[in-house]
């Protein structure tokens, strides 16, 4: 695998930013015809950066196995949001993004094999990537993720006191486009074709019930979904096994070792 750090200026947020890339060694990129190689995007949490799953992860091994390239941005607090005070984090990470990497790496533009990931936060960015634009990504996978908003909103003081910065003078985002149950009811009653969607939480984590609250949501709504849990909480160790699990469940060929 090949590891990239690509540094630009992002005409959605008027600011330099950075994403980190895993990209399938050229001896294998060789035996593809340019420009097939899948693609996921992987999210980072709330108090993270484009860094993390590379330093607290084998991500890179793991994604060898699969010829996946794997793309990892910056999006500091903005919970993948275009904020009410601060920048525009979703337009960067739903339109710039993906066609600046198009032009940039032979990954593919196939709906096919595109995925997108996300621990947490980067959990909620995910499915709101794959529900808000399901002709673009045919999966995602949330581990961890703040799957239901307005669960925070009593503790939102302590858990998330961007809350104003992001979403505005507001108590709730139910029924906006920041809400993820929302968006599933929306995609079920459009012509659409969901994508499937991965979800697993441990039982001891913070967010355990509201990830129970979006499971029970998506099976009201007849939505397809794989949802595991097993003992666990917000951390790491959690997280590193999980991926591994993202990726057996992506359709993606496991490619042999040598």
């Amino acid at each position: 695998m090949a590891f990239i750090q690509i540094d630009f200026k992002s005409e959605a947020l008027a600011l330099s930013t950075s994403v980190n890339v895993l990209l399938p060694h050229s001896s294998v990129l060789n035996s593809h015809r340019y420009g097939e190689c899948p693609v996921l995007y992987l999210l980072h949490g709330l108090s993270d950066d484009q860094s993390v799953w590379m330093r607290r992860t084998s991500i890179e091994r793991y994604a060898e196995a699969y010829n996946l390239a794997v793309i990892m941005p910056a999006v500091n607090r903005s919970f993948y949001a275009n904020m009410y005070c601060g920048h525009r984090y979703w337009d960067f990470i739903s339109s710039e993004l993906p066609e600046l990497c198009q032009c940039y790496l032979p990954i593919s533009r196939s709906r096919d094999q595109t995925f997108a990931a996300g621990l947490s936060m980067g959990g909620y960015g995910a499915f709101k990537l794959a529900l808000s634009l399901p002709h673009r990504y045919s999966a995602a996978a949330s581990l961890s993720g703040v799957l239901d908003l307005n669960f925070m909103r009593e503790e939102r003081e302590e858990r998330l006191p961007d809350w104003s910065a992001i979403f505005g003078e507001v108590d709730t985002i139910e029924g906006s486009e920041h809400d993820l149950l929302h968006l599933a009811s929306s995609l079920v009653d459009s012509s659409l074709t969901p994508p499937a969607l991965y979800q697993c939480c441990g039982t001891e984590d913070f967010l355990y019930e509201s990830n129970l609250s979006f499971r029970s949501h998506c099976e009201a709504l007849g939505l397809e979904l794989t949802y595991e849990e097993q003992a666990g909480d917000h951390e790491w160790g959690y997280w590193d096994n999980k991926i591994q699990r993202v990726l057996e469940w992506l359709p993606l060929e496991r490619i042999e070792a040598e």
